[in-house]
């Protein structure tokens, strides 16, 4: 069975990330609710994907009412969503490498040009550090158990 979409067919079953930009646009403007909950899916799955841009990049263009307003809020809470959620699994990573270091926070921090206080931040989620941080971070507690510290 395939989906009909304008002049785009569509494998029944296709990933909406699989569907050209043809189709994404056909079913925010023609289609149903379990057509949308489709694309809802996808977004909260991938809020970053191909899909998520691709109706992003519509609803930029275009902003259809009722399904409009939706489906740019599942972006924008989906994206907040995922961006709270990684900030508190760099908070735990950058935890355990302290608890793994076997150095005291202060320590820690000095060992790698910042802080206790700024530490605690990363380390509680408030604050994310910089890339080169958390690599300074990984390297250290490398560092150690090279040397038999940890």
């Amino acid at each position: 069975m395939t989906t009909l979409f304008r002049n785009v067919d569509v494998p029944s079953g296709a990933p909406p990330a699989a569907w050209p930009y043809e189709a994404i646009v056909a079913t925010i403007e023609r289609g149903l609710v379990q057509d949308w909950a489709v694309l809802t899916r996808e977004i909260r799955r991938d809020p970053w994907g191909a899909v998520a841009r691709q109706v992003a990049d519509y609803l930029d263009d275009q902003r259809p009412p009722g399904v409009g307003p939706l489906l740019a809020g599942v972006i924008e809470r989906s994206r907040a969503q995922t961006a709270e959620s990684e900030k508190a699994e760099v908070a735990a990573e950058i935890d355990g490498l302290v608890r793994g270091s076997g150095l005291t926070s202060a320590a820690f921090a000095a060992r790698i040009g910042t802080s206790a206080s700024r530490l605690s931040t990363y380390r509680r989620g408030s604050v994310t550090p910089s890339a080169a941080v958390l690599l300074r971070m990984r390297r250290l507690v490398e560092q150690l158990r090279d040397e038999g510290l940890t």
